[in-house]
């Protein structure tokens, strides 16, 4: 995977960067580049943006800077497939991460002020995509969101290839919330684990962990917690 995030601040990268799955993904041969739209801007004083056509408050990202990034970037062949952060875009869900974290590479777009010239969605972009439905002062949080469920499917960058399979939202736990998790103590102020847990019958251990997913599925979208030790 090679992913460039273009932004105008890549200094907000520094910490992800150093996350453990992150920097193990790149260890293990994923590259991640920080893209700064003013080390390509035609305009001077690197100058990035614009006041909005027909008035109103903000400012706008230009088109012609964006596009010069990607050239600048890819030249003028093939680029990878290009993904504009909005809060307007396409949910982010396990399946888009799976189709994401196949592509050999991808570039993020982050906008801010008021977003991107609506020529860039237009004639630059292949997707949009958001986080969920709100507004942020930019694009960085939901490129780092984006990036890091990308980066954690990469070979290497997790402990156990096998933490990656039964999580929340994956095909193995069939689209739905993964089950509750314990460890030690047993016992803690009275509140205990379930007994199954410790029971050291495996498949009725995978039993319960498929029926507590299916019950948290269920339970979450009535907006309420479900009770793990109710079996």
């Amino acid at each position: 995977m090679n992913l460039d995030i273009f932004t105008l601040f890549p200094e907000a990268f520094d910490w992800f960067r150093q996350q453990r799955p992150v920097r193990k993904a790149i260890e293990s041969g994923a590259d991640l580049n920080l893209r700064d739209y003013r080390d390509w801007t035609p305009l001077k004083g690197g100058r990035v943006d614009d006041a909005p056509y027909g008035g109103g408050a903000g400012m706008v990202l230009r088109v012609d800077v964006v596009d010069a990034a990607l050239r600048g970037v890819y030249g003028e062949g093939e680029r990878p497939r290009t993904v504009v952060l909005s809060p307007a875009g396409r949910i982010l869900d396990d399946g888009l991460v799976t189709e994401l974290a196949a592509e050999p590479e991808l570039a993020l777009l982050c906008g801010r002020y008021e977003g991107f010239d609506h020529r860039v969605h237009e004639h630059l972009a292949d997707d949009e995509i958001s986080i969920g439905r709100y507004v942020l002062a930019g694009g960085e949080l939901p490129a780092m969101v984006l990036a890091d469920t990308i980066m954690r499917r990469q070979p290497g960058a997790l402990g156990d290839e096998e933490s990656a399979i039964e999580e929340s939202w994956s095909e193995a736990l069939d689209g739905l919330p993964e089950y509750p998790h314990y460890t030690r103590p047993p016992e803690y102020r009275g509140w205990e684990i379930p007994e199954i847990l410790i029971s050291g019958d495996h498949a009725r251990v995978k039993e319960w962990r498929l029926e507590q997913s299916r019950r948290r599925g269920e339970q979450n979208r009535g907006g309420r917690e479900p009770d793990p030790d109710k079996n």
